[in-house]
């Protein structure tokens, strides 16, 4: 089970799911031997070693076991699609064949996730879209009867479960709350008007997690752009935050499987402090160190990072975070942007090793949280999606220009990356305005909106509708025409560009990039040079194996390192 030896035998191979049983007499695990993230499930005995015939191919990569340890429920994909829709149940020792069907989803707009409460009880089947998510139920001492629906999906809703005990569950739901607010269930299959009302909308806080802790709910929330970590006291209705020592930082909850004691454990880092995992004692509100990332002849003093708010041309405030070498001229480094924005995902100041050669390189980093993430809440995904998607690729531009113009980074050296949606960022701006970069990194980018979108059999398609739009719809058909990478390449001074994809991958087929970078060839008209790299193995995340993915890492700094003026 170890994937590095098993890398030694094959080109690509990556572990998705570890579970143990409650038992914990078997480890269950899933395993992708290409990149496309089609698992193959097997079960190992923790006694013996001994890897049992159970063999249950092509499946997604959640899995979760019945409390007696005799049964295993996963999701098959849509073997087109590639989309989750199908819930099985395995019994131990058994043929695939004789799985048990016990949920399947026909709207291909839906995608399938699972997993299991942290009281044990139950599994979550979570069926959902962009907007809206439905979930049942698994009784994990009885794992063949029939889901039950929790809360009916609906339009524009999305909710999420703790279970606390019995028929009880704590519910975060955005129903008339964008931010999402806290409820209490006393009864499963209730109608949620008749929920109880623990935590109420704010316009300023979007609660993005939740964790129950005997009397305490610690959420994980978002206030200005900033992740925190918030503590309600169910009984007193006292309420306080964690306070953390830096202006620009990522925290999250973490590794919480047990809710009974009176502490949980959150992971901590910033731009300059690699990773941490602390635990949190409830009772004399003390944070207390597990496990801190050892980066060898690293020291955080060396370097600085700083954060601050830029006005986009229609005068919406955008965060933005740099880190550079303390003893770096700012305003003659090069630098490189980083932006992302799509799909309401948080780009935070995490600790980046694979950054530290290139900032030891007098190069600056900048990450602009430009519309369509989810930075500043639910608004703020909002506004980058959709009719509304223009704003993301205006905001990454005019962030670059005012970051310049602050005296940060050389503007005879500006560069910028992204990946997947992030590369279709980087498509975009450089149609925009190409004359403000030196340098594109792209990789897996989704550049070719329009096809993409206009065929279901490619995988996510109709998943992504609700992000993206529908073609056949011609009103969303125009307004993805304005802005498609692919679609709007001209004959343009284009800047050096470095496309980076894989053959299996499952989430940007691997002719997009391919036709992409063909176009681009035929219609630039400067001298810069144009390239991709192909990985024959590999998926959407590149090779497997950190060295292979740190080679790869290597293989792009050196592109905008021969560009630049960098030492």
């Amino acid at each position: 089970m170890n994937p590095n030896l098993k890398l030694k035998n094959q080109n690509y191979y990556s572990i998705g799911s570890i579970a143990p049983s409650p038992s914990n007499l078997f480890v269950a695990y899933t395993e992708d031997d290409n990149g496309r993230r089609e698992y193959t499930l097997k079960i190992i005995n923790t006694e013996s070693l001994d890897i049992l015939d159970d063999n249950i191919l092509d499946i997604s990569n959640n899995i979760v076991w019945s409390n007696d340890n005799k049964y295993i429920i996963y999701l098959k994909k849509d073997p087109i699609t590639l989309i989750a829709d199908s819930v099985y149940v395995h019994k131990i020792g058994t043929l695939q064949d004789e799985d048990v069907l016990i949920y399947k989803e026909y709207d291909k707009e839906f995608n399938i996730n699972l997993y299991r409460s942290k009281t044990k009880k139950y599994a979550y089947i979570d069926i959902d879209s962009t907007n809206s998510n439905e979930i049942k139920l698994i009784d994990l001492d009885d794992p063949i009867n029939d889901p039950i629906t929790f809360i009916t999906r609906s339009d524009n809703h999305l909710y999420y479960l703790e279970h606390i005990k019995n028929e009880e569950f704590i519910v975060r739901s955005n129903k008339n709350a964008p931010n999402f607010k806290i409820l209490k269930a006393n009864t499963i299959g209730d109608d949620i008007d008749n929920f109880e009302s623990i935590i109420e909308h704010n316009d300023d806080i979007y609660i993005s997690d939740t964790l129950l802790v005997n009397e305490d709910l610690v959420l994980e929330v978002r206030k200005f752009g900033l992740p925190e970590i918030s503590i309600h006291n169910l009984s007193s209705s006292v309420s306080y935050d964690i306070k953390f020592p830096e202006n620009a930082y990522d925290v999250s909850l973490s590794y919480n499987n047990e809710i009974t004691n009176d502490n949980f454990n959150y992971q901590y880092s910033s731009l300059i402090t690699p990773r941490s995992i602390f635990n949190y004692n409830l009772i004399n509100k003390k944070s207390t160190s597990l496990l801190s990332k050892k980066i060898v002849s690293y020291d955080k003093l060396n370097y600085k990072s700083d954060r601050f708010f830029i006005t986009a041309r229609d005068n919406e405030q955008i965060p933005v975070v740099t880190v550079a070498h303390k003893d770096t001229v700012l305003d003659s480094a090069p630098i490189l942007f980083y932006g992302y924005g799509s799909y309401g995902i948080n780009i935070d100041a995490q600790f980046r090793e694979s950054l530290i050669p290139l900032l030891n390189r007098g190069f600056i980093f900048a990450i602009i949280n430009i519309r369509g993430g989810g930075e500043m809440g639910k608004e703020w995904y909002e506004k980058g999606r959709m009719f509304n998607k223009m704003n993301t690729f205006y905001d990454f531009n005019d962030g670059v220009k005012e970051v310049l113009k602050l005296g940060i980074g050389d503007p005879e050296n500006v560069f910028a990356r992204g990946g997947s949606a992030g590369g279709l960022l980087m498509g975009a701006i450089v149609n925009l305005e190409p004359e403000l970069y030196k340098g594109i990194l792209s990789g897996v980018p989704f550049v070719d909106v329009l096809t993409t979108m206009s065929d279901p059999s490619i995988p996510l398609t109709t998943f992504e509708y609700d992000e993206w739009g529908n073609p056949a719809n011609i009103d969303e058909y125009n307004y993805m025409k304005q802005y498609s990478p692919y679609d709007n390449i001209d004959k343009l001074n284009y800047p050096s560009i470095f496309i980076t994809s894989s053959l299996f991958d499952s989430q940007v087929q691997y002719f997009e990039p391919a036709k992409y970078i063909a176009k681009l060839k035929e219609y630039n008209q400067s001298e810069n040079v144009i390239l991709m790299k192909m990985n024959l193995i590999g998926g959407h995340g590149g090779l497997s194996g950190k060295i292979n993915q740190f080679k790869e890492t290597a293989e792009e700094y050196s592109f905008i390192l021969n560009l630049s003026d960098a030492e």
